[in-house]
Formats: structure tokens, sequence, C-alpha cells
């Protein structure tokens, strides 16, 4: 979608119409916010003066990591590393002004406000605290400002609809309060007319009550801290997100932990000192929630493990994007890559060379305490001959996993395998929409020769 590379990668955007009906894309680097009007003419509307972010997130684990005087001298604190998160980029708008707060790493967390002038470039907003978390504007048409004036658990907010006006005075309804929580407020976001706060151990839902305290916290959640400041997405009425070890969901009432049958690769793969860097978005053609990490073996994004909550199923892959937003504004989901160049998806047939697949789990008679002859395959797709089908068997659990040759479908396809487990990967033979429904194998009992 983009001609032009940017000088770092992106770290947040934002799409909507403005008061015209002109379409706007707000994308954020560490240090930049550009606009693209219609997706197409792209403006720089970067802050003059702003700080330069940090690309990357650090460890801080030698002298001075923490603080002084704490523990014993010269006894390694295993539990006491810490990481400096990368800069991130929190977008709202306020009508069709757009609110910003670069925050995290080197960045200095000022809330920057940009008046929809594409020829003009946003700037500080007047009157707002410095060194914040990030910042949300409400349905009541407050801006709020999340860890406000580098304090761990403040949340302040502007009067209503006068983003200028700071400071509290019976003439206006500006105020603050501070979260009675053990964590560090990480970011918020609204869902169902309610601002959900999230720190890194606990969820808080903010309500607007009226004079004379306007917003009042309530706690919704324990143990459920979020992992990175953009791993939150949005439904219609539900908030997803990614916490430390597991993912929840908000809707209103109370947080629940998602069961997952995919948590523990993805936990165990998460490059942790670049945690600060998972992201989440929703693709809302397929009710998926997809996040985005960078996994161990790599510095920056490259994974991605995706949610369908309408069935309840989970799904993973390889897919280097660091920012980006669903369809509605434009016709198709637009995600930024780490090659700093943003993409139009659910367009074509392009993969970037990859393949789609589908591909199940281990398949055996009973508990695997047989081998199996596995000689047919009965095929079940929208149109016979979109896939083809590879079997990766094994004859132990932690035995080698042999895989076969490809076999293109057939009414029924034969095949010829002797395993005590099975797996299917059924992958695109052509650049087509393609789907399966319900595979069938003829399995006989076997023995080994």
């Amino acid at each position: 979608m983009s001609s032009t590379q940017f000088t770092d990668v992106s770290r947040g955007m934002l799409a909507y119409n403005d008061n015209s009906n002109a379409r706007r894309v707000i994308v954020a680097t560490t240090s930049n916010l550009y606009v693209y009007t219609e997706g197409k003419n792209r403006f720089d509307i970067t802050p003059s003066g702003i700080a330069t972010g940090s690309t990357d997130g650090t460890a801080q684990t030698g002298y001075g990591a923490q603080f002084y005087g704490e523990g014993t001298y010269g006894t390694p604190r295993v539990d006491n590393e810490t990481y400096t998160p990368c800069t991130t980029v929190a977008l709202d708008n306020f009508g069709e002004n757009v609110v910003a707060c670069f925050a995290g790493g080197t960045s200095d967390g000022k809330i920057y406000y940009w008046q929809n002038d594409p020829n003009t470039i946003a700037a500080v907003l007047t009157n707002a605290p410095t060194n914040n978390q990030s910042v949300v504007v409400t349905d009541e048409r407050y801006v709020m400002c999340l860890g406000a004036g580098g304090v761990a658990r403040k949340v302040q907010w502007s009067d209503q609809a006068a983003p200028t006006v700071w400071t509290p005075a019976a003439t206006n309804n500006a105020g603050s309060f501070e979260l009675a929580s053990e964590g560090k407020i990480q970011t918020g976001i609204v869902v169902r007319g309610q601002v959900l706060v999230l720190t890194d151990v606990d969820a808080h839902a903010v309500d607007f009550v009226g004079s004379p305290f306007y917003y009042v916290p309530t706690k919704v959640g324990s143990n459920c801290g979020i992992i990175a400041p953009k791993a939150i997405a949005v439904t219609g009425t539900s908030a997803f997100w990614m916490g430390d070890k597991s993912f929840f969901r908000y809707d209103g009432g109370y947080t629940v932990p998602l069961k997952s049958d995919v948590s523990d690769s993805i936990f165990t793969d998460i490059n942790d000192q670049q945690r600060s860097k998972v992201w989440a978005v929703i693709n809302g053609q397929f009710n998926e929630i997809w996040w985005f990490y960078p996994s161990s073996g790599s510095t920056e994004i490259d994974k991605y493990v995706v949610y369908n909550f309408q069935d309840d199923t989970w799904n993973v892959g390889s897919l280097a994007r660091t920012s980006g937003v669903d369809s509605g504004v434009f016709a198709n989901p637009i995600w930024a890559s780490t090659d700093r160049y943003i993409y139009q998806h659910e367009t074509g047939f392009s993969y970037d060379s990859a393949t789609p697949f589908a591909e199940s789990g281990a398949l055996s008679i009973g508990t695997g305490e047989r081998l199996m002859d596995v000689t047919e395959l009965i095929p079940d797709e929208s149109n016979l001959g979109d896939t083809s089908v590879i079997f990766k068997t094994r004859l132990f659990p932690t035995g080698t996993e042999t895989t076969t040759s490809s076999f293109t479908m057939a009414n029924p396809t034969s095949v010829r395998l002797t395993a005590r487990q099975v797996r299917i990967r059924v992958s695109g033979a052509s650049a087509s929409d393609w789907r399966f429904g319900r595979m069938r194998l003829n399995v006989q009992p076997g023995s080994k020769r």
C-alpha cells in the first residue's frame, strides 16, 4: 500500500473517516507520525522536538538495575531481571482530530494533538501531563492519560470536550485518581462504554458516574495483567488480550481466561526481552483476534497466534507485522511490516512465497498401543483438487517423524502407511480459496513386520 519506506518500524496505527467523510490512516513509528489521505498520499506530521524512541526492548540485569540497598550484596537475584520496553504509540480520535502518546524506552510520554490537516504537523497538547504510559478518549469526550505524569497507577482526565483544560476546578470536570493495584498501568481501551485499564497484574473497569467524581474504577480481574501495551483488541462487545502466560477476555462483567490449545508453544517461544512489541488486531471478516509476537530466535516480530471467537479455535503461523487496523474504513485490513512498508491484506492469493496449510494433531488407535495400517483417504473438500495432502508419521511419540510425498486428492485417495501415530497436513494446490470438511481415513490395526 505504501511506496515509501519508513525510517523505523511502525508501532501504532489508526484509521478513521473525518467529518467530511475523507478517509485517513495514521501510522506511528517509534519517532515519527504520518497520515495517509485516502490511503494514497503520505504526509509527515511528526511533532517538532519529539524524543527519539527505542526500536527494541533492552534487558536490565547488571549493576544499577534495581534499587540501591535492596537484597544482600554479591548475591544473585534471579527474579530481579527487568526489561526496558521498546517505544509503542497509543492513538485515538477526539472527534476528527487525533491524540497520540509515544511511551516506553527513551520516549517522553507526551500527549500530541493533530487537527486533521495534512499540511500541519501534530503539536504537544497544551497543559496535558507528560511522561504518560498511554492515552485514550472516552465516549464522554474526555482525554484520559494513563500512568499520568509518570505515576504508575494514576489516571487523569481533561475537562469534557476541552482537551487543554487539566487543572481541576469548580468550573470544570477535570480530575484524577490512583488505582488500588499492585501493578503498573500498561494500557487502556474503550469497551462497552467503559474504559478498561490494564496493569501488568490486573484489570480495572472505569465508569463515568458524573459529578462530583466523574470516573470511578472497579477491579474486574486479578492475575490477568497484559504482556504489552498493544496486546489488546476489542470487538463490538468484548476485549481480548495476551497476558504473561495466558489469554483473557472481558465482556463487561468480569475477566475470564481463554482456554487455549497453543498456549504452551506460544509462551515458551516468546522473546521476553522484546515482549513489549506484542500487539493485537481484529480481523472481523473471519471473527478473529490476531496477536503478533517476536519468537525466541528473533529480536523482531515474526510469528502470530489467532483466536476465532466464534468457533473457539486457535491457529498459529509466521508473519512479520508490527501494527495494523481492521477493515471498515477501508475495504481490507491494513498492516505494517517489519520491512517498513504497509500492506493491504485479505486480497489476492500472494502469501510472500509461503503456502497456507491446516495440520491435525497426532491420530492413533486408542492410546497408541497398536500400530495402524492406513490404506485410504476419503477427501471432503468444496472442490476436488483444490488441496493436496501429506502425512507425517511416527512409530514412537519421541521417535523420528517421517514425512510422505504429496498426495493429489481423488475419490478415494490410495495411500499406504504403517505407524503408531499419524498427522495430516492439508495444503492449497492452487492460488484460490479452498476449504475442506471431515477427512476420513481407512485404518486397520497392524503389526510391525
